[in-house]
C-alpha cells in the first residue's frame, strides 16, 4: 500500500489562491493580473490584482492558516508585509493614466472556511 502524499505548504498556498479567485470571480471580479511581482531584490508581490465593474482595482492577499494561533491568516498579514504589497501596487499602477479607485482586501482561509476582509489595509498610511 503507498503512503498518502502530503501536500507542501506551495501546494496548499496554490489552491487557497485557486479557491479565492473563483470565489471572487463568482463575486464579479475580472481578473487581471495574477502573483504580480516587481522587478528586483526587495520588491513586492501580489497574489492576485482584479477589477469590479466600476472599475476599481482590488489588491488581493490570500492568507492560508490551519490554526488560530498569533492571530490566524488574517492578523498573518503584518505591516511588513503590507508595505511590500502597496510597493508593488504602486509599480504596478505607474502606467494607469488617470488612476483609478484602488483597495487592498485579504482572502483568509481559517480552520472555519473562507473569510473576505475587504479594505483590509489602507495605502495612505504609508
Amino acid at each position: 500500500m503507498k503512503p498518502i502524499a502530503r501536500q507542501s505548504t506551495k501546494q496548499m498556498g496554490d489552491a487557497a489562491e485557486d479557491a479565492a479567485l473563483l470565489f471572487l470571480q463568482q463575486q464579479g471580479l475580472h481578473l487581471l493580473q495574477r502573483n504580480y511581482r516587481t522587478p528586483g531584490r526587495g520588491g513586492g508581490e501580489i497574489d492576485l490584482i482584479l477589477q469590479e465593474s466600476d472599475s476599481t482595482l482590488v489588491f488581493v492577499e490570500v492568507r492560508r492558516r490551519t490554526q488560530r494561533q498569533f492571530g490566524g491568516a488574517l492578523g498573518s498579514v503584518s505591516r511588513a508585509k503590507q508595505r511590500r504589497i502597496i510597493f508593488a501596487a504602486r509599480y504596478f499602477l505607474w502606467r494607469w493614466q488617470p488612476l483609478p479607485p484602488t483597495r487592498f482586501d485579504v482572502v483568509a482561509w481559517e480552520a472555519e472556511g473562507l473569510i473576505w476582509q475587504k479594505a483590509a489595509f489602507d495605502a495612505s498610511a504609508w
